[in-house]
């Protein structure tokens, strides 16, 4: 592979590319083995020539943001990963009389920008400003939280569509729905999103934070690593509900476990590996059938190979 490993560095820049980097230090699981390639992304076109590279080579392609929505299988990931963090985050704003547009990349923090449009003094985002994650990640799964999703305040997005061609897309082309979208199902990556917000009250805003920040704190194992939430929700149920009754709490393989705080949560409790995540996820979806008759779906992302 070093032909490949030259091809990449000069496309996106010798000092953008680590190889078999641990992928347990980019996931909030902090659980996985090594990528073979991995590239921190500073901008659209290391991207798109990144992304061109690896196809030129049959080498696969894994975009991710925060990695707080991913499971990463012991045996890492065969191929390219290339990550959209903190070094691709800017934010812009433009005010309309009332509504404010705010611009901001993918790899933007959601937390980051919650403590961007408090000092703006913008309302609208309350919500989202505890989810640890980041704009693109949050988009590309429509996340919710606390009665709001991010369809109800995006107002139009740029993409990199899967041939690799930059485009906008409306909130009506983006068809975002309970943890999907249209990129989801083009494979396409979102590059920056626009929120429409309100003018509001500083100390309300902040006030209002600061009660969903509790909130979470209360009834989430933030103590632990996690992907967030483990399960979509099935349609006229609560999965931590059925999990819960089905006499989960705190079911444990390995280091993995069922929050005994929230059972819809599956923690790294120390020294989990991601085998023992997938067999509780595996084992937990099969009790909760056996059980109820109904089908939980996971809300995580498999990259790798699990047995």
């Amino acid at each position: 592979m070093d032909n490949f490993y030259n091809a990449l560095i000069s496309a996106v820049g010798m000092h953008k590319v680590l190889c078999n980097e641990p992928m347990d230090k980019h996931t909030t699981f902090r659980i996985g083995g090594n990528a073979d390639y991995y590239v921190p992304v500073t901008g659209v076109s290391d991207l798109v020539s990144g992304i061109r590279c690896c196809r030129d080579n049959n080498v696969p392609v894994y975009v991710l943001g925060n990695g707080s929505n991913v499971l990463v299988s012991d045996d890492g990931i065969r191929g390219t990963v290339f990550q959209l963090d903190t070094a691709f985050s800017k934010i812009s704003v433009k005010r309309d009389n009332e509504q404010v547009f705010v611009t901001a990349e993918a790899g933007c923090m959601l937390g980051t920008l919650g403590k961007y449009v408090l000092e703006e003094g913008l309302t609208g985002f309350e919500w989202a400003a505890g989810i640890p994650g980041t704009v693109g990640g949050a988009v590309y799964m429509n996340a919710g939280a606390y009665g709001g999703e991010m369809k109800d305040i995006v107002t139009e997005a740029t993409v990199l569509t899967n041939n690799l061609n930059v485009e906008t897309r409306t909130l009506e082309e983006l068809d975002l729905g309970y943890r999907s979208s249209a990129l989801m199902r083009e494979k396409s990556t979102l590059l920056t999103a626009t929120f429409v917000l309100k003018t509001g009250e500083r100390s309300e805003i902040q006030a209002k934070m600061a009660e969903l920040a509790a909130k979470r704190r209360e009834k989430q194992p933030l103590e632990y690593p996690s992907a967030g939430s483990t399960f979509k929700r099935p349609e006229g149920y609560f999965a931590g509900k059925l999990i819960q009754d089905a006499g989960l709490r705190g079911y444990q393989v390995g280091g993995a476990q069922v929050s005994e705080k929230h059972c819809g949560f599956v923690i790294n409790k120390g020294n989990a590996t991601a085998q023992d995540v997938y067999n509780l996820i595996q084992e937990v979806s099969k009790r909760v059938a056996d059980r109820f008759g109904v089908k939980l779906e996971p809300e995580v992302r498999l990259l790798g190979k699990f047995s």
